[in-house]
């Protein structure tokens, strides 16, 4: 069985696919992470560095889940309230490296 084969099967249940069940701030932190990550050239974006810092900016915000075809009227999350949250998450990244490239810890 391929990897892509049983990705796709830990989302599912009872024959229910639930793969289409989305955090909507995922979209949101991706696409104000450059502009936000821009402020912060010390910063290396490597594999590491991004995801810890994606992972992180999720997990300071509420969760806004939808399903496919969800019609959302109002998001109660802000973009100023998701570019504080990545500010927050870079700014713990750069001060606790865990990625393969630590120029900027303090010698």
């Amino acid at each position: 069985m391929s990897s892509t084969r049983r990705s796709e099967n830990r989302y599912q249940f009872l024959g229910v696919d639930l793969s289409g069940i989305r955090n909507r701030n995922e979209f949101r932190v991706i696409r104000l992470l450059p502009e936000v990550l821009e402020q912060y050239p010390e910063v290396e974006q490597n594999v590491v560095n991004i995801q810890d810092i994606y992972a992180l900016a999720l997990n300071l915000l509420p969760a806004r889940y939808t399903q496919q075809f969800s019609i959302v009227l109002k998001d109660p999350v802000s973009g100023d309230e998701v570019k504080d949250a990545l500010r927050q998450a870079i700014e713990r990244v750069r001060d606790n490296p865990t990625g393969p490239a630590r120029q900027y810890e303090m010698e």
